[in-house]
């Protein structure tokens, strides 16, 4: 079973909101809900998806700032019912609290902390619809970032590990350039050419157009 891609590209970063879901049942999933979040419910409502479940790649506020609003909101309409937070890895737990204080240095409104109702770790894995998806640990943009791979379909959800044409930013205190190298190297391109994959920021792509034409995978 494939599920139905949606991106909603939210805030100023214009970052990739994504909702899955499966075309039958309608039921799915929001990865990484930044902000925006009546857009977000708009394209829930256009699509007629129940959602399920709140991913999250990593602790950034333009992935991560809208959802504890978008989980209130769905939950609402759900009385006595809560939508579980899952993600990302417990080592960007000081991101996720830390979302308000930066949203408000950006002059950002309506990002809050966020809680997740469990962290994830490599091996972990989280299930869509009945879609199965392996959790890999791949830090570097952040030290608790983590891509989503459903391998049976030959679909990925990187985050801001790898972009079409570039690779995640590492200039924070916090980043590390080799440890991300090291992560593309030894955990993403091995999933194969064939796998596609949706990002944090920008269009989608194929491992192998980016092992051919990304000039920061070269000579991994």
């Amino acid at each position: 079973m494939k599920l139905a891609v949606t991106l909603v590209p939210v805030t100023a970063f214009q970052q990739n909101c994504a909702i899955l879901y499966d075309p039958e049942s309608r039921r799915g999933a929001v990865i990484d809900p930044g902000g925006d979040v009546p857009r977000i419910l708009a394209a829930i409502k256009k699509h007629d998806v129940t959602v399920e479940s709140i991913l999250l790649t990593h602790g950034h506020l333009d992935h991560a700032g809208g959802t504890s609003g978008l989980a209130r909101a769905l939950a609402a309409d759900r009385p006595g019912q809560t939508i579980p937070i899952l993600g990302p890895e417990a080592r960007d737990r000081f991101l996720l609290e830390g979302i308000a204080r930066q949203a408000a240095a950006f002059g950002l409104a309506d990002m809050e902390n966020a809680t997740p109702d469990r962290f994830l770790a490599e091996g972990d894995e989280v299930e869509i619809a009945g879609v199965r998806f392996a959790v890999l640990h791949c830090p570097g943009h952040t030290p608790g970032h983590i891509v989503f791979v459903d391998h049976a379909n030959r679909f990925a959800v990187l985050g801001d590990v790898l972009f079409q044409g570039s690779i995640g930013r590492t200039d924070f205190p916090y980043g590390d350039h080799q440890q991300l190298l090291a992560g593309l190297a030894g955990k993403i391109l091995p999933l194969g050419d064939d796998v596609r994959f949706i990002c944090g920021h920008g269009p989608a792509s194929n491992i192998g157009a980016e092992r051919q034409s990304n000039p920061f995978l070269r000579g991994l």
